[in-house]
């Protein structure tokens, strides 16, 4: 079976006149097509770093993602399947196009004129989603602190337990993931591991790293209900100050998730060390948890 091409792209856009959104297409001359920002995965690069490089070569834009899309899936002349993971960001920094082999002139175009605009059907449904999205108020890096070796293994506190190796490399790519994400603030449960994951993504944005005992996980299992509860209290506060990254635990997290979507599959929410959740609010409603 031939292998999958990896690729990924945004839905980027920008107040218009009025405040109503504009979306950014690009002309592609090699097909002479109107598409949106997209392009290959670069090796195990991970997918939401690939599509804000893309977007920013593509459009000379900054795009600060916002919601996780649904994927297009096709198949190329060659017949191989290929796979784009898309995301709603919002626009940043404008410069020139970067990549001016592969896309020679842009535009910014209201929903509606942007979906006549497209060339590819499988597109204008991303836009339909869009348009069906009421305004992003909020948004939420959740991450699951990096590989910390073993509990059993290690003699002193747990809370002191520090990430390994294996988690110094995890760390460094939740910068990839989240530099681009441009947070306000950042926060970090109370073990050692969770500051720690965090502390590269503070450096390259130069925030500190305020540790809350909310988003730490429970002692015992009787007491999950009363940390669910101060997590999603602490988390309505937080969220109010702008885009901001949590690390949190793997005993808390998927029931946090599950509880904020109403969903009772706790298991669908559990998370590997070092990744996490874009999670989107428009004022009071969760729009959507989707994995980075």
């Amino acid at each position: 079976m031939a292998e999958s091409v990896r690729a990924a792209g945004g839905v980027l856009y920008r107040p218009g006149a009025g405040g109503v959104p504009e979306v950014c297409l690009v002309h592609r001359p090699r097909y002479d097509d109107w598409s949106l920002p997209k392009g290959h995965v670069a090796g195990d690069e991970p997918e939401l770093a690939a599509a804000v490089r893309e977007v920013a070569e593509e459009t000379g834009v900054a795009g600060i993602p916002e919601f996780g899309l649904p994927d297009v899936s096709y198949r190329l002349p060659d017949g191989r399947p290929k796979t784009v993971r898309y995301w709603l960001m919002r626009a940043a920094d404008t410069g020139p196009i970067q990549d001016t082999d592969e896309v020679d002139k842009l535009d910014w175009l209201p929903l509606p004129e942007a979906a006549l605009r497209l060339t590819h059907a499988d597109e204008r449904v991303l836009l339909d989603v869009v348009a069906a999205l009421p305004p992003v108020t909020s948004v939420v890096a959740l991450v699951r602190h990096a590989h910390a070796g073993e509990r059993k293994t290690w003699s002193g506190p747990d809370n002191l337990r520090p990430i390994s190796a294996k988690g110094s490399e995890q760390s460094e790519r939740v910068v990839e993931r989240l530099a681009t994400f441009r947070p306000h603030r950042l926060i970090a449960a109370t073990p050692l591991r969770c500051t720690q994951t965090l502390q590269p993504l503070a450096r390259a944005t130069r925030l500190p790293v305020v540790v809350d005992n909310a988003f730490a996980e429970p002692e015992t299992p009787e007491a999950l209900p009363g940390k669910l509860a101060a997590a999603r209290a602490r988390l309505a506060e937080v969220r109010t100050a702008g885009r901001v990254v949590i690390c949190s635990q793997g005993k808390i997290m998927p029931s946090l998730l599950a509880s904020l979507k109403g969903d009772p599959e706790v298991d669908d929410y559990r998370t590997r060390k070092g990744e996490g959740w874009l999670l989107t609010w428009s004022g009071e409603t969760l729009l959507g948890a989707s994995r980075w």
